[in-house]
């Protein structure tokens, strides 16, 4: 389960992200890159964070911890830019942040050596599985720190639940932007990754993962049947035989 915590002071915008993320610092002392709500594409993004991020954990990749992240709006006072103080204002209440790694660097193919075969592999077919489209060499969307990689930054996946136009059938498809992946040239068996990996994102697990979707991001209204729809969305797009193995290895090889 996440954990909660309150924001307690702003330090800093982070202008790389599209989003305009935040830097803070929480009532546990600890500092966070917080992504609000208010921002463009809303809660939506935060709830693409949540499950993508926590299905990449159970599958044992590194990814910073996540935590919910109440925000008061008061804390925007002291920010000088009118834009981010409102962005602050709109995003009052829960939010969600992102352990700050300090220190670490963005990920480039071109310095230092590569991830090991198996590693790559594994991220890609998360990436495939998620539908995350932002981890190409020009938003890699990966950092290196103490020498292993973590994932950051996965807003832009599950981009079928800014529609729902036809999920199951979405849920089929093989995932084309696979040829794009920064880390697909370094990446071994992407079917082995496979039989590595989706036994561990069994109904309960991804039941799990769902059900900690907040209903402020979801509506009250509507977040029993929202949470049903992403948990079949998943589990459609996981079944056997999976489209996006063969679409992967296709790229892979060529």
């Amino acid at each position: 389960m996440l954990r909660s915590v309150k924001a307690t002071r702003y330090v800093t915008p982070l202008r790389e992200g599209g989003s305009m993320p935040a830097l803070v610092e929480a009532d546990d002392d600890g500092l966070y890159v917080l992504k609000l709500h208010g921002a463009g594409q809303g809660p939506k993004a935060l709830i693409a964070e949540l499950v993508a991020g926590e299905i990449a954990r159970e599958l044992g990749l590194l990814v910073p911890e996540l935590v919910f992240a109440e925000l008061d709006p008061a804390l925007a006072a002291n920010e000088p830019d009118q834009e981010i103080q409102e962005l602050l204002q709109r995003s009052a209440g829960l939010n969600i942040g992102l352990d700050f790694l300090p220190g670490a660097l963005p990920y480039q193919a071109s310095v230092g050596p590569p991830p090991a075969a198996a590693i790559a592999a594994d991220v890609v077919w998360f990436d495939a599985l998620v539908t995350n489209v932002d981890r190409t060499a020009r938003n890699t969307n990966l950092l290196v720190w103490h020498g292993r990689l973590w994932l950051i930054d996965h807003g832009a996946a599950l981009y079928v639940q800014h529609t729902w136009r036809d999920p199951a059938e979405h849920a089929r498809r093989p995932f084309t932007h696979a040829r794009d992946h920064v880390l697909l040239p370094h990446a071994g068996s992407v079917a082995a990754a496979d039989e590595r990996l989706a036994p561990r994102l069994t109904r309960d697990v991804l039941a799990a993962i769902v059900q900690q979707v907040p209903e402020a991001w979801l509506g009250p209204a509507e977040a029993a049947g929202q949470r049903q729809r992403y948990l079949d969305y998943l589990l459609t797009r996981l079944a056997a035989p999976r489209p996006f193995i063969e679409e992967v290895e296709r790229a892979r090889a060529a």
